[in-house]
């Protein structure tokens, strides 16, 4: 924060607070001095006019004292303070010269001169020691208005301050979720190139054809990959389509084994999702699904929708007496990930089912994709596999629109 960010509201905050003495203090002596006058005792105090010139006086003192304030600061304490009490003291001690100034103004030097040393009241003999009276006695007043003034100036440039820090602190943390997630999912990709070359690579010897159709399988996975790590959400049409084509790969290298059922897109909800959140998952179902089980495999994807939340599960078959599975390098990715987007919101569960199956389950808020449900509503077919941008709250008109839908606590 620029020394003028700080200087714009302290300027205004010590104006209205300097308007506000201003006033009280004309206000008092005008009451009291009417008392006093009823009790037929003479002028003790200067009169009112003298008493606004004297406050204009000080203001650009009290303006230059305070930007000295901030500027100086407090720390360290001990060497600050004296110089603070200084700046205090100094503007307090302007306060009888500038109603001298005042009084000068008004009637004239040598009459403001010899009223200040009579103590303003005529036929009083003149001395020097009740201007020092008077000049203490005022003094300290101004240095507790000062004190308040810079306590008022100081709190909210402390309160400016500490919530430009927690704004720069909300903008550095955002980035480094953003560059965290973008990390997550980048080290999706190479994980599953490795798993799809040894696909190809098994089959290049056995059949060469269906290798380099795979290839061309593999470029369009490889392809959707690729846009669907460069952002956050994708529709769930197209992260099922992503895990079909895997999938698809999967079951021509093990096609007298595995058995893969996705669901259509048609029947799909119109929802947003992480972008690749399904892949560990489903290539966790694939190698270790395979791995521990002679017989044929089934792989079965399912999303379902409430109002509020949406399930993504994948399943597959679990052989008897397999062992447990521990949270691998794509498990933790899919649980950090969760973690960071959505915090307490998300769960995810992979275990042993009661079906004798075993199942990865992720349960997240509903982020509907408004424009889409209106779409399949009125009977029209949804757009599939079409570029998607990563949706943005408030978009402006015509725009996807992602709606959040959650339940209070």
């Amino acid at each position: 924060m620029t020394m003028t960010t700080r200087f714009r509201p302290m300027v205004l905050i010590a104006t209205v607070f300097w308007i506000y003495v201003a006033l009280s203090d004309v206000l008092y002596a005008n009451r009291m001095q009417a008392s006093l006058t009823a009790m037929h005792v003479g002028h003790l105090f200067a009169p009112w006019r003298a008493r606004l010139l004297q406050h204009l006086f000080l203001y650009p003192a009290l303006l230059a004292c305070m930007w000295a304030s901030l500027t100086l600061g407090w720390q360290p304490i001990l060497r600050r303070l004296p110089l603070q009490i200084l700046l205090g003291a100094g503007f307090a001690a302007l306060g009888e010269p500038s109603l001298w100034l005042g009084l000068s103004a008004l009637i004239g030097f040598h009459q403001a001169t010899y009223a200040f040393l009579s103590g303003v009241r005529p036929g009083t003999p003149l001395s020097i020691v009740p201007v020092l009276e008077v000049w203490v006695a005022s003094s300290t007043s101004f240095l507790l208005t000062y004190g308040f003034g810079l306590a008022l100036v100081t709190g909210f440039d402390v309160y400016h301050r500490l919530r430009d820090t927690q704004i720069r602190s909300a903008a550095l943390e955002r980035a480094l979720s953003a560059a965290h997630l973008a990390a997550l999912r980048m080290q999706l990709s190479p994980h599953s190139l490795f798993n799809l070359l040894n696909t190809i690579h098994s089959q290049i010897d056995w059949d060469p054809s269906d290798a380099r159709s795979m290839i061309v399988q593999l470029a369009d996975l490889l392809r959707r990959l690729l846009h669907a790590g460069e952002r956050e959400f994708s529709r769930l049409s197209d992260e099922l389509q992503f895990a079909r084509l895997y999938l698809t790969l999967q079951q021509r290298r093990f096609s007298d084994r595995l058995t893969v059922l996705v669901p259509e897109p048609e029947g799909l909800p119109a929802a947003w999702v992480p972008s690749l959140i399904l892949q560990p998952l489903i290539e966790n179902a694939v190698v270790h699904g395979l791995a521990h089980h002679l017989g044929e495999v089934e792989i079965r994807v399912e999303a379902c929708a409430s109002q509020e939340w949406l399930w993504l599960r994948v399943s597959n078959t679990l052989m008897a007496g397999e062992p447990g599975r521990g949270d691998g390098i794509g498990l933790k990715n899919v649980r950090e990930r969760l973690s960071i987007q959505f915090g307490g919101r998300a769960s995810f569960e992979a275990a042993p089912s009661a079906d004798g199956r075993w199942l990865a389950e992720i349960r997240l808020p509903l982020l509907a994709d408004v424009v889409e449900s209106a779409r399949q509503e009125a009977g029209r077919p949804p757009r599939a596999n079409r570029a998607v941008e990563r949706p943005e709250p408030g978009g402006r008109a015509g725009s996807l629109v992602m709606v959040e839908k959650l339940r209070a606590g």
